[in-house]
């Protein structure tokens, strides 16, 4: 049997495979390089960027929990300029697909950073972060299908760059923000970001992470995940990246049969850098044991219960 086609669509973005790192678990790639080939991934989202710097939240940022780890970093960063001239380059020497991360406080923030992230051609994509639950401000765009709407169509006319929209679990219905999503241009969607959580000393009576809240991620968000992939893979026709708690070729798997198109490799990356270099020639072993000739075939395949 060939070799099976990994490639996938989605809406004008195009991936050599579905396997995708997470935004905030990667770094800008150039510390990964020891661990795995870049040419072995879809594609690179780095660390989410805002329009100016931001010094994040107050220490501790993160603590390990039962089955996953919670963090509060509050996206620190160096802000859009030193982004833009240094890293912007290295990563567009890279042998897959770059998708930056961006976040802003207000539309015009969003507008903004497209338009000034345009004129770099080489970047394949943006994904919204409107939904950080440790950002003051973040998260409320996230929550609100008018505002969601109003970002992803702000940034749809200011650049063409194919747009995803990283949507919230901390909600009621994610249904009507996917749909808004939709309406506002998004190419696509990546289902989930972190859960709002804490973690309490309770010996000293404190919150032991220094904004008191932070977001979690890991194994234990996994079940979540996949219901709301689930959810708006069956209500709203738009693809979907599937994020939250994937550390092995059975949980790709998982998330690609119940409805996602591409998956993204998030908190696995601190104790398992090289994973996501591995999991697309796992998953054309896997394709091949199951008779398919394409990724494509095992989408959304999940049989439910009459």
């Amino acid at each position: 049997m060939s070799e099976p086609n990994l490639s996938v669509q989605l809406g004008r973005l195009h991936l050599k495979n579905p396997i995708l790192t997470a935004s905030g678990t990667f770094g800008y790639a150039k510390e990964m390089a020891p661990y795995l080939d870049f040419s072995t991934l879809g594609g690179i989202i780095p660390k989410t960027v805002t329009l100016e710097p931001r010094i994040g939240n107050r220490p501790p940022r993160t603590i390990e929990t039962a089955s996953g780890l919670l963090n509060s970093i509050g996206l620190d960063n160096d802000g859009l300029e030193v982004f833009i001239e240094k890293h912007v380059e290295y990563l567009l020497s890279l042998d897959t697909a770059i998708i930056a991360n961006i976040a802003g406080r207000n539309v015009e923030e969003y507008r903004q950073m497209a338009a000034r992230l345009q004129k770099h051609s080489g970047i394949a994509g943006l994904e919204l972060n409107i939904s950080c639950p440790n950002v003051s401000g973040g998260v409320d765009f996230g929550t609100n299908p008018e505002s969601t709407e109003q970002v992803v169509r702000a940034v749809r006319e200011e650049c063409d760059f194919p747009v995803i929209a990283k949507l919230t679990p901390n909600i009621t219905n994610i249904i009507p923000i996917a749909q808004a999503a939709k309406e506002g241009g998004a190419d696509a969607v990546s289902l989930i970001n972190t859960l709002q959580g804490m973690a309490v000393d309770w010996r000293n009576r404190k919150p032991i992470l220094g904004n008191v809240l932070g977001g979690l991620s890991g194994p234990a968000i996994k079940p979540v995940a996949l219901r709301i992939v689930h959810q708006v893979a069956t209500a709203v026709d738009i693809p979907i990246i599937g994020v939250g708690g994937i550390a092995s070729i059975d949980d790709v798997m998982e998330f690609l049969v119940t409805g996602a198109s591409a998956i993204q490799i998030g908190t696995a990356s601190f104790y398992n850098p090289g994973l996501s270099g591995t999991l697309s020639q796992q998953l054309s072993e896997i394709l091949k044991e199951q008779n398919c000739d394409s990724v494509q075939q095992v989408v959304k395949t999940l049989q439910l219960p009459n």
